[in-house]
């Protein structure tokens, strides 16, 4: 008789599922026409009824079905019972397929810590930027990311009425990243991804630094690291502060699940104890390929600025 799935390949199967329902809520937000928009710290720091609804819907499934689990979400929530029409609790039988690695297979339920961002690039999505949108959902252990979903709600959206709305990527070290077509920038080019709307001298002077062919400002943690697992950019430069934890857990996880390299400015892993703090304080410095040169090139006046 086969034996049961490991539990970390039965939260990511989950996490999968969660995260399909969470692009359907983002689309039906939109479509109703009233986006609840309110601001937390300033205009770019919104949130709308879309955030508040799927870290809702995110939180009470994973909860539901795995008790013990810490979850950390973007939005700061009132307590209160979540409908039940916001529950999945399916699960990805593809992803149930493979094999958890050996050094995982042990984990315990109360050892892992989920960093959730309902809606990475709000502000993009409150402009009609639905190509920035993305949700995510960053598995850690022993403050480690391990496992990663990212859903990209309006996937395709242009692509005409007959073409499939919205896909769903995952992956977990050890095994790989699932549900993309890996590609990379050609040989010797130079191609930067960085933040859209937070720039700032340190951030322009660490781009300058690398002498890019092309920069591409657009907005979300995990819209930037899709661009470098597809091919359109090589880089993710951000030498400030303003990431948090639930922007880059999940887009890591899945980044070195094919090769890749996620770490602050200063070349510093990320970690993602329940009890670290929230805020990227170093900035975000990202490749597929060639890490050690971009590191390389980041101006010790930036290292100095950015305290770890």
């Amino acid at each position: 008789m086969a034996s049961s799935p490991a539990l970390l390949m039965k939260l990511v199967a989950s996490a999968y599922s969660v995260a399909e329902k969470a692009g359907t809520i983002v689309r039906d937000v939109m479509s109703a026409g009233d986006l609840g928009i309110v601001e937390k710290t300033g205009a770019n720091d919104l949130q709308t009824a879309a955030d508040r609804l799927v870290q809702q819907s995110i939180c009470a499934s994973l909860a539901k079905k795995f008790p013990k689990l810490t979850i950390i979400g973007e939005e700061d929530l009132p307590s209160e019972e979540v409908e039940d029409n916001l529950l999945a609790l399916g699960q990805s039988e593809e992803i149930l397929k493979h094999s958890c690695p050996s050094q995982y297979s042990g984990i315990k339920e109360e050892e892992i810590v989920v960093w959730v961002d309902p809606l990475d690039g709000t502000k993009e999505y409150t402009e009609g930027l639905l190509d920035h949108v993305t949700v995510l959902i960053g598995i850690a252990y022993e403050g480690k990311a391990i496992a990663g979903v990212i859903n990209q709600p309006y996937y395709n959206y242009q692509a005409g009425n007959n073409a499939v709305l919205g896909r769903t990527i995952w992956g977990v070290l050890g095994i790989g990243a699932f549900g993309f077509e890996l590609k990379e920038v050609p040989a010797g080019q130079h191609i930067i991804t960085t933040t859209r709307s937070h720039s700032s001298k340190l951030v322009n002077d660490c781009i300058a630094a690398v002498n890019p062919d092309k920069v591409v400002r657009v907005g979300g943690a995990g819209n930037k690291v899709i661009q470098l697992i597809e091919g359109q950019a090589s880089a993710y430069v951000f030498a400030s502060p303003g990431c948090k934890k639930w922007d880059t857990c999940a887009p890591e996880a899945i980044l070195h699940a094919v090769g890749g390299q996620l770490t602050d400015i200063h070349g510093n892993q990320f970690q993602y104890h329940k009890d670290v703090k929230h805020m990227n304080s170093a900035g975000v410095l990202a490749a597929l390929r060639n890490f050690d040169y971009y590191f390389s090139r980041v101006p010790d006046s930036v290292k100095q600025a950015l305290v770890p």
